[in-house]
């Protein structure tokens, strides 16, 4: 099988849509020989922050001379983003040999996209002899197929409602199940998290006997700097190539656990981790400029905490625009009608469009979801030449592109094939 059909092959397993569950995935990998117990991992989880954070860390164990995997999820315009080593791309002809060796285990056990696509990292990390890999979850923790590894370190990130429908209705749940994560006698790493979730995350942890480690107690802030105490020194980021003030909290949360699990404490070394994570880790769409004359921001933000974070950092400039317009996209079991209000009062035109996957809303549906709230949204049908028109307009506007990174990946797909 080449690398198209393999892709074709791999994608297909989205009919058998999302399994929560470890046996499957457990099965899969005695078969291949447990791969993932033959290397060190860090397992990251959060509702927002995660992918920032997993960068981060990756990034900092780089410059700190390890090999790395990384493992985040979605891509936003090739697969083999998902699979890193050292900022490397998983090639085609792994990832084709590894389907085409799977296929008759495929048609029997019919496991899903999420859960083939975590063994074949695991497997290509542990054949590739890294030294650690850091691990995203899909969805969740307790139940997701990544939640197999024993790690040196559980992060979580962030807790806010989303897969309410898979998770659970309130952020004490929600906060459970990423608290699943945790494993005996580890470390626990936890950003800023609500007080009540807060709590679910800390008795886990105290049940399992774990070093905890909560944002709060490890930073502080002084002027335009956050500083982290590590074990011995502390350290000051006072900005991350990664816009918006989050990311100091994300960029501090990977410098704490990597500093107490790995003593290191290098300071020259830290902020090189922090100053390189793009080229390191290749991460996208986090208030990404995609281009200054016309401004073309695109921004990840698919939830209201994500909503707020990007709204913190664009109050900073929407002002110096004529016209504010904003292309928007999401998963139908998104708070689309809180994410519609945070933005509304920022732009002047707000446009929505389909995205190509099952589990997106259509452009009806949200355009319902604006009339209740009292807002009129236009809608376009292609959203990538959409972008392109703006472009080529070269205005003094601004485009915002926000939400999935479905939505982000589609309309960059298209851009590069346009430039290729």
């Amino acid at each position: 099988m080449d690398i198209k059909s393999s892709l074709e092959k791999l994608f297909s397993l989205h009919q058998f849509g999302i399994k929560l569950g470890l046996d499957s995935t457990l099965q899969l990998l005695e078969r291949i020989g447990n791969p993932h117990e033959k290397f060190k991992t860090f397992h990251i989880a959060g509702s927002n922050g995660k992918g920032s954070t997993a960068s981060f860390m990756s990034s900092l164990l780089m410059e700190s001379g390890y090999r790395v995997g990384l493992y985040t999820s979605p891509h936003f315009v090739k697969f083999n983003e998902r699979i890193r080593i050292n900022g490397v791309m998983i090639d085609d002809e792994y990832v084709a040999k590894f389907v085409t060796e799977l296929e008759d285990y495929i048609k029997k056990y019919e496991p899903t996209f999420f859960e083939i696509t975590t063994v074949l990292a695991f497997k290509y990390f542990y054949e590739q002899k890294v030294d650690y890999a850091v691990i995203e979850t899909g969805l969740g923790g307790r139940l997701d197929s990544t939640n197999v590894i024993n790690p040196i370190a559980s992060v979580i990130t962030s807790i806010s409602l989303e897969h309410t429908q898979h998770l659970g209705d309130t952020l004490e749940k929600i906060a459970f199940e990423k608290a699943g994560i945790i494993k005996q006698n580890s470390r626990v790493f936890v950003g800023r998290i609500a007080v009540e979730p807060e709590k679910i995350i800390r008795n886990r942890a105290k049940e399992l006997n774990c070093d905890y480690n909560l944002i709060n107690d490890f930073t502080t802030i002084e002027g335009d700097r956050l500083i982290v105490g590590m074990q011995k020194k502390s350290f000051s980021i006072y900005s991350t190539p990664l816009r918006g003030a989050h990311q100091l909290y994300n960029a501090a949360l990977a410098v704490k656990t990597i500093s107490q699990c790995l003593n290191q404490e290098d300071g020259i070394i830290i902020s090189r981790g922090i100053k390189n994570v793009i080229v390191n880790s290749g991460i996208q769409g986090r208030y990404e400029i995609i281009c200054n004359k016309p401004k073309i921001i695109f921004d990840s933000a698919h939830n209201p905490e994500g909503v707020k974070s990007f709204i913190e950092e664009f109050s900073k400039e929407y002002n110096s625009y004529k016209e504010r317009i904003l292309l928007f996209g999401v998963m139908k079991d998104k708070s689309i009608r809180e994410m519609l209000e945070l933005l509304k009062p920022y732009f002047n035109r707000i446009v929505v469009t389909k995205i190509d996957i099952d589990r997106s809303a259509t452009p009806g549906e949200i355009e319902v979801i604006a009339h209740s709230v009292g807002m009129q949204i236009n809608i376009v049908q292609n959203g990538s030449k959409f972008v392109q028109d703006f472009f080529n307009e070269r205005t003094d506007k601004c485009l915002v592109v926000l939400g999935s990174m479905y939505l982000l990946g589609e309309i960059k797909s298209k851009m590069l094939e346009k430039s290729a």
